[in-house]
């Protein structure tokens, strides 16, 4: 191992087998962030004097791109960058032209830049629980270690030809006045943070965990004329979690920074901001997700932004289709990382928009996300209007849209019936799921170990063929009740949107539970439609570097994902699944619409 120890900060190397290649290993608060190459020193941070700053500077950076990439290049002709800010990290993938992955690297927010003090990637705050925040600077920050690590890893940035972005939806980025002016001049020889430091009128961004809004959600609503009125607009009833509440809070609460601000990006569009050298516009796709969109004429609608703070359209800029090429990389990625000069930045948009893309998702398929939550993406050509879900532009055709259903209880409430059922034990909790025939003998159990959001319920409902019950005979039955529940609910909310039930449709199911064959079995059978599964990891980043493909080749979206392999088919629904899921559903809705009434 070759490194010496006169600077601190990030990294540390090491050349394996004494070959050519080398492999970065970051760790946090070093001694040691130099490192060797062929004799040759380079430096990837600053010297325990903050004054004595010296990072890596173009000339060598160039030659350890050079030195590392031609004994490793794995890059063809052009590579396409997709870049994910989530929640509790950012993460980047290069792709070539037959969409494999060259470079993957990510920094965790907790563990990698730890002086924030963040819980997974975010603050909340003592005094008020339901106010979450990230800092900015802790995003900036997360961008130099990232380049770093790419350069290290061996990534040729003379051959990226576009990236993208995405990044968790709904929260917003607060640019000081005069911010702008400094992303022009950005210097290569400095890192992003020390420059933007000072660029931020509000240095704790609010996020989509942020609950602390319900009084302006209310003022949005009643701009407008009501919930109802909004969702027809907007796509959406108002959410503490939506931009425009957050918006509006900022300005009621804290009126001096608002004054100060002068543009206002969410999370996605600041990600490619910084490469573009100015204030990237909003997309469409993410824009939808503000309560201030008109999802129809894809433009701002005037009344919301009047509801919220003035002057908010200037703030904000022209929303444009997530497809749209902004423009290119800005001089300092090209001096200091050597970028390609030409490498051109396309719009932005958001991780449930950018995982459509991802997950190649196209009309006539529906997909299941089986996790911690469970979420359903639907292709829409019209938006309707369900008052408890979401419609959202659609980013891969502008003029067509998509519904994002929620569901809170996933796989924790499965976990949990597993844990009482069968001994924490999923073969045991498959075994005994398939021990039971479909439609488990009219029993129908609803498990809601939080606040659900289709519908808002909590509690645990338990029914027999005929009325509510306290609990039930077996523990089969249990089981089968909540699985067969969370899948006619899954069903109910898409039929909603005008999903049309049966062999038409195919489902593509992702995440964790997508492995259990029992549990798409059911779900196969629930909506009389074959289940599809395929390699979902990461869809929002893959779906990001996807745009970017797409928007510089300008070909067809069913023509770059031509390239990749086709989702493989698991399950059938059994013949007779029709005549016993379709009362099933027909009695969930009359039961969630008496326990809705019963709540109020």
């Amino acid at each position: 191992m070759n490194y010496y120890s006169n600077w601190k900060y990030w990294g540390l190397f090491c050349e394996r087998g004494g070959g050519h290649s080398l492999e970065a290993q970051f760790l946090k608060r070093v001694q040691t962030t130099g490192f060797l190459l062929r004799g040759r020193k380079y430096s990837l941070g600053f010297e325990q004097e903050p004054s004595k700053n010296r990072p890596i500077f173009k000339e060598n950076r160039r030659e350890l791109s050079q030195n590392m990439c031609s004994s490793n290049n794995k890059a063809g002709t052009n590579t396409y960058m997709g870049l994910d800010l989530s929640t509790q990290q950012l993460k980047a993938a290069i792709i070539n032209d037959k969409l494999e992955i060259l470079y993957e690297e990510a920094v965790s927010f907790d563990s990698d830049l730890p002086e924030f003090r963040t819980q997974n990637g975010a603050v909340i705050d003592k005094a008020d629980p339901q106010y979450i925040t990230a800092p900015v600077m802790m995003w900036v920050k997360a961008f130099d270690i990232l380049l770093d690590k790419l350069t290290v890893a061996g990534a040729d940035f003379t051959k990226l030809t576009a990236l993208s972005g995405t990044a968790q939806q709904h929260g917003s980025v607060y640019w000081q006045k005069g911010a702008e002016d400094t992303l022009k001049k950005l210097n290569p020889s400095q890192f992003l943070h020390e420059q933007l430091s000072h660029s931020f009128s509000v240095t704790n961004s609010p996020i989509w965990m942020d609950a602390s809004s319900t009084k302006q959600c209310k003022q949005l609503e009643d701009a407008v004329g009501g919930p109802k009125e909004l969702a027809q607009i907007t796509g959406s009833r108002a959410y503490e979690r939506f931009t425009g509440s957050q918006i509006a809070k900022i300005y009621q609460t804290r009126p001096d920074a608002y004054k100060n601000t002068e543009r206002i990006s969410l999370v996605s569009s600041f990600v490619i901001s910084l490469f573009l050298g100015k204030v990237a516009p909003i997309d469409l796709s993410d824009g939808s997700g503000m309560n201030l969109l008109d999802i129809r004429t894809k433009k701002w609608h005037q009344p919301l932004l009047d509801a919220c703070a003035p002057d908010l359209k200037s703030k904000l800029g022209e929303p444009v289709p997530s497809d749209t090429d902004v423009g290119n990389v800005c001089s300092y990625f090209v001096d200091r990382y050597n970028f390609n000069p030409n490498c051109r930045i396309i719009a932005a948009t958001g991780d449930n928009p950018a995982s459509l893309i991802g997950l190649k998702l196209q009309a006539g398929w529906l997909a299941v996300s089986l996790g911690t939550s469970d979420t359903a993406f639907l292709w829409l050509k019209e938006p309707r209007l369900v008052l408890d879900g979401h419609v959202l532009c659609n980013p891969i055709d502008p003029q067509e849209y998509f519904a994002l259903l929620c569901f809170k209880n996933g796989s924790l409430t499965r976990e949990r019936i597993r844990n009482t059922c069968a001994e924490g034990s999923w073969d045991i909790f498959n075994q005994l799921l398939e021990s039971t025939p479909r439609g488990n003998f009219g029993n129908l159990g609803l498990y809601y170990d939080v606040e659900e959001i289709l519908p808002f319920l909590k509690g645990d409902y338990r029914y027999n063929k005929t009325q509510s019950v306290s609990k039930f005979s077996s523990l089969e039955v249990e089981v089968r009740a909540c699985v067969e529940g969370q899948f006619l609910a899954k069903r109910a909310y898409a039929e909603d949107y005008g999903l049309a039930i049966g062999s038409d449709i195919k489902i593509l199911a992702t995440g964790g539970a997508s492995a259990n064959k029992a549990l798409l079995q059911v779900l196969s059978d629930v909506f009389n439609s074959p289940v599809y599964v395929q390699d979902a990891a990461n869809s929002a980043m893959l779906g990001a570097a996807y745009q970017a493909k797409q928007s510089y080749g300008g070909k067809k979206y069913n023509e770059i994902i031509a390239a990749l392999h086709n989702p493989t088919k698991v399950c059938d629904p059994y013949p007779d699944a029709p005549e016993i899921y379709d009362p099933m559903v027909v009695r969930f809705r009359q039961i969630i619409k008496e326990l809705v009434a019963q709540k109020k």
